[in-house]
């Protein structure tokens, strides 16, 4: 117990620490950068060690600050800081995905393309955003739920808008407008909350809902959804994203993408199970589901520049999630939490691989792509399996995630449920084309037969209709060569998600401990508020 204790702040502490030091230390980029690997190496072997922990005694619980129970009759004062099996595995499935694209951004030289930008901060914001993203998941109460997304929030906008082009800060004030009015919410439901049952700590809300009319409990859990939908990106609050991320930096970008969302999935998890159990909203959330399913898939089709693709089929298969969390059932559950880690990796790979693909063509547009394959075998390589593993080919990660929501589906047998498992089959298929025609389109074509494969090569000078990131990367001396410190990460990653195949089964036996445990939330709540 005391080195739970020990060990449960760390993953907050280290990356905090280390974005003071390496703030400090914005004129000695080398030294930056080795605090930087450093802490979040540390951060990985200890969430490592949580999970080890959390897996073998259950739900660790700690009090910061020595508070304890200094009121009789009242919960814990203070922070709490909560592990288990949920909890420690998207802090070691985030912490491996932010170590990886620190080394790839280090790689890449962390601008990508304009030397104005401030590259001495940008290493301290990725350390808070690795503060923010732990702080969600080791929250035990919902007010430090609440600063685990405005940390998020407070370094997203640094880095998305990085190098201050007309493009980012558009995006970027967007993202804060839409990000603000979700804080909002969340903040009028936890007024909501506080108000019906005298506390914020999630156990002790848990056990005073019992007493809270259903009617009310019905609404704060409306509240509640809404703000942890728009940060899910759960359709129709999911219009934000596929307009906000494609224009950050490819490293920002891939950290988006794999984490952020994940977060907001992690805190419909927290208040479906935990705060709101019974299913008062589970046909509102299927239905939200297979929406988002079709709507991002849908226009995941209709783009030609293959991050906003990628964006959107970020959005389509939140709703795997979604429907795995609605159906309530441990089989569903479990299928949701593996499915969660398994698109970390394979959405941040996928976007690795799109700056890996900016570097060699000078362009992530499919007009201007072709010939991929033949030019660069490894990139072709490094694209088409975490392609195929989100398409949920056989027998990749994907596909086990898929088949465990589908079995899990069936056994629902509602109508609704029945339609859920077509619609998802319908959606996999998609998925594959859209990958397919990525694939045929940037890798398999020749270059010559793309519509404006000419432009790519072509000096900023002679352009006429192009990108301002088009322009950026046609007027470097680099394109057309992958720097080893981008490949290395980008490989590193895909061998991660082949991992989460190769050991399907004791992870996703994890996963099954991890749900039923979700589930039965009376060990979270004892754990929280034991004598």
């Amino acid at each position: 117990m005391i080195l739970s204790a020990v060990l449960t702040p760390l993953p907050v502490l280290i990356p905090t620490l280390a974005a003071a030091i390496t703030l400090f230390a914005g004129r000695k980029p080398r030294l930056q950068r080795a605090i930087a690997i450093m802490a979040l190496g540390a951060v990985v072997a200890v969430c490592a060690a949580l999970l080890y922990l959390a897996d073998r005694d259950g739900t660790i619980a700690l009090q910061v600050g020595g508070w304890g129970q200094s009121v009789p009759g009242m919960g814990p004062l203070g922070i709490t800081l909560v592990v288990d099996r949920l909890s420690s595995m998207m802090l070691l499935v985030s912490a491996i995905v932010l170590l990886t694209v620190v080394f790839y951004a280090i790689g890449q030289g962390i601008r990508d393309g304009d030397g104005r930008q401030p590259v001495s901060i940008f290493l301290p914001t990725y350390l808070v955003l690795s503060a923010g993203v732990c702080t969600a998941f080791l929250a035990g109460d919902l007010f430090n739920l609440f600063v685990g997304f405005e940390v998020l929030l407070a370094a997203s906008f640094v880095l998305l808008t990085i190098g201050a082009s007309t493009d980012r800060v558009r995006a970027g004030i967007a993202y804060v407008m839409v990000s603000m009015v979700s804080s909002l919410i969340f903040l009028i439901g936890l007024a909501m909350i506080y108000a019906a049952t005298g506390t914020l700590n999630m156990a002790e809300v848990a056990v005073r809902l019992n007493d809270v009319p259903p009617g009310t409990r019905g609404a704060m859990f409306a509240v509640l959804m809404v703000a942890f939908g728009i940060k899910a990106a759960v359709f129709p609050l999911s219009t934000w994203l596929p307009d906000s991320y494609p224009t950050a930096p490819a490293p920002v970008t891939a950290v988006f993408a794999g984490l952020l969302t994940k977060v907001g999935v992690y805190a419909i998890i927290r208040a479906h199970s935990l705060l709101f159990p019974g299913g008062a909203l589970d046909n509102v959330l299927l239905v939200a589901a297979l929406v988002t399913m079709l709507v991002g898939v849908f226009g995941a089709i209709a783009q030609s520049d293959i991050k906003r693709l990628l964006s959107f089929t970020l959005v389509s298969h939140i709703g795997y999630m979604v429907f795995g969390i609605a159906l309530g059932s441990e089989l569903g559950m479990s299928g949701a939490i593996f499915y969660v880690a398994h698109h970390i990796i394979v959405q941040t790979t996928l976007f690795l691989v799109v700056g890996l693909i900016e570097r060699q063509a000078g362009a992530s547009t499919l007009q201007r792509l072709g010939g991929l394959a033949a030019a660069s075998p490894l990139l072709a390589l490094l694209f088409v399996v975490p392609a195929l593993n989100l398409g949920g080919i056989p027998p990749f990660s994907g596909f086990i995630g898929k088949v465990a929501l589908l079995e899990a589906g069936a056994q629902s047998a509602s109508v609704l449920a029945w339609i859920l498992v077509t619609g998802s089959v319908v959606t996999s298929l998609l998925t594959l084309y859209v990958m397919a025609r990525v694939w045929t389109m940037a890798f398999w074509r020749a270059r010559a037969d793309a519509p404006e494969g000419d432009l790519a090569d072509a000096s900023p000078s002679s352009l006429i209709d192009n990108s301002e990131e088009d322009v950026a990367y046609a007027d470097r001396d680099d394109v057309g060569r992958m720097p080893v410190g981008m490949l290395i990460p980008t490989g590193a990653l895909i061998a991660v998600g082949l991992a989460l195949t190769v050991f399907a089964g004791p992870i996703f036996a994890f996963s099954e401990r991890a749900a039923a445990e979700v589930l039965d939330r009376g060990q979270y709540i004892s754990a929280v508020l034991k004598p």
